[in-house]
């Protein structure tokens, strides 16, 4: 009894080593768009007014809420501000500033009132990506939700937006925003 018990452990953490690094090999990088066009600046881009709308999506797909969005950007040659004001479907109104700091040429951090510590973001050609854990308000509590978001450009106007969130490292949500820029 006691072997079967080691044995089944033993390969349980075999099978959850093979699946992890499975998937981090195949994740998507932002080196993987170093070389294409249109290149995003973020804080060129998010600098001034953007339009944005975008879906909610639960965890198995289906659309639980819809948003527009007012984005206006001010960038000082080191960070960006941008305040974001987001019109919910079922009338909530949310607003969120960020603070942008570029560290080089492909780094920044970030931070927000409902972020917890510091966000990571990544710039490559036509690509940003966006690592964060953001205090969400579910049920009169406040739940701690990592994002996975990637912002790609599209042209001189449009940027699409796909976020993934996970909680314990499994899904819960997934984000879709266009931004057009004014």
């Amino acid at each position: 009894m006691i072997y079967f018990k080691s044995t089944k452990s033993i390969l349980l953490i075999i099978l959850l080593f093979l699946i992890t690094s499975c998937s981090n090999n195949s994740a998507m990088k932002p080196e993987d768009f170093k070389d294409k066009k249109p290149r995003l600046v973020i804080e060129e881009y998010l600098s001034g007014n953007v339009k944005a709308w975008g879906v909610l999506q639960n965890r198995s797909g289906k659309v639980t809420r819809q948003f527009s969005a007012d984005l206006d950007g001010t960038w000082d040659g080191k960070q960006l501000i941008l305040k974001e004001k987001f019109n919910w479907d079922d009338g909530e109104i949310q607003d969120r500033e960020w603070k942008i700091t570029k560290l080089d040429k492909n780094n920044y951090e970030g931070t927000a009132g409902d972020v917890v510590g510091k966000a990571k973001g990544y710039s490559y050609g036509s690509a940003f990506k966006f690592e964060y854990v953001l205090l969400v308000p579910v049920k009169g509590k406040e739940m701690k939700i990592t994002f996975d978001d990637w912002i790609f450009k599209q042209d001189d106007r449009v940027a699409i937006n796909r976020a993934t969130m996970t909680k314990f490292g499994i899904k819960v949500a997934e984000l879709t925003v266009v931004f057009v820029k004014d």
